[in-house]
């Protein structure tokens, strides 16, 4: 059964799924869609064309589905999708997309700690781990399995592929390759997330087969064309090394350059 305190302001064209918490002060618009089994906590304002799954958890003073901050912006009916099993720890913010074309995308078992914003058009995979404070300005992609260290900032249309793990207090302009480790500001890369894949059960074979792959394009000394070029002549890539020369192959800002 879904309880509502009394005074929580839903709309009531508002969908509420089953068995939501609707704590106090909380102001839910016309258009949200409410998954099951969803917790807000307090103050939190949902908004927009907001869709929810399920058990999604909302802290105080989270504010989800807002107009975006493009000055572009014409009002558009731009939308907001979430998943399953996400966390927004307090003052959290997310903002619905600037274009039609594509929503904000949030997967699932995501964890957004407090005062992280999600900009308009960004998508975000799943399991990811965004720390205290971290900013992602518009269109940023995040692949599967990312941490974010807290107090970092991306700037737009920044991608960064699936594992890799981002130091905290980083600046980030330029794409970052799956698997890999950094941080600073500008950015570097400055090996593997070894430990992380380690903990995810990746096989000793795979690991040693993501470092081979690494190594041609952060250890080689040849620049990017060069090392794209060496790592198509491999014909039995492994779908690691595939993922990783995929990323690179279809970077458009670039991929950040190692710390040596």
């Amino acid at each position: 059964m879904t309880n509502i305190h009394p005074t929580a302001i839903v709309d009531p064209k508002a969908e509420i799924g089953k068995n939501c918490l609707i704590g106090p002060y909380c102001i839910i618009g016309p258009e949200v869609k409410l998954g099951d089994e969803n917790i807000l906590v307090s103050n939190v304002v949902i908004d927009g064309i907001t869709t929810t799954g399920y058990r999604n958890k909302f802290f105080h003073s989270a504010v989800i589905g807002s107009d975006c901050q493009d000055l572009k912006y014409k009002g558009e009916p731009t939308k907001l999708m979430i998943g399953d099993n996400n966390t927004f720890r307090e003052f959290c913010t997310v903002n619905r997309s600037a274009t039609m074309d594509e929503p904000t995308r949030i997967g699932n078992n995501c964890l957004l700690m407090a005062y992280t914003h999600v900009a308009h058009n960004c998508i975000l995979g799943n399991k990811l781990i965004l720390a205290n404070a971290v900013n992602l300005a518009g269109h940023v992609h995040i692949h599967d399995n990312v941490t974010i260290g807290g107090m970092t900032a991306i700037n737009q249309f920044v991608k960064i592929g699936v594992y890799a793990f981002v130091g905290g207090k980083s600046g980030l302009k330029k794409d970052i390759p799956p698997f890999t480790r950094g941080g600073g500001m500008p950015y570097q890369i400055i090996g593997l997330n070894t430990i992380g894949l380690q903990r995810k059960d990746f096989s000793d074979d795979s690991i040693k087969a993501i470092k081979d792959i690494y190594k041609i394009f952060y250890k080689s000394g040849l620049n990017v064309s060069q090392a794209l070029k060496k790592a198509e002549e491999i014909s039995d890539l492994t779908k690691e090394q595939r993922i990783f020369f995929n990323f690179v192959k279809n970077s458009e800002r670039g991929i950040s350059k190692y710390s040596y």
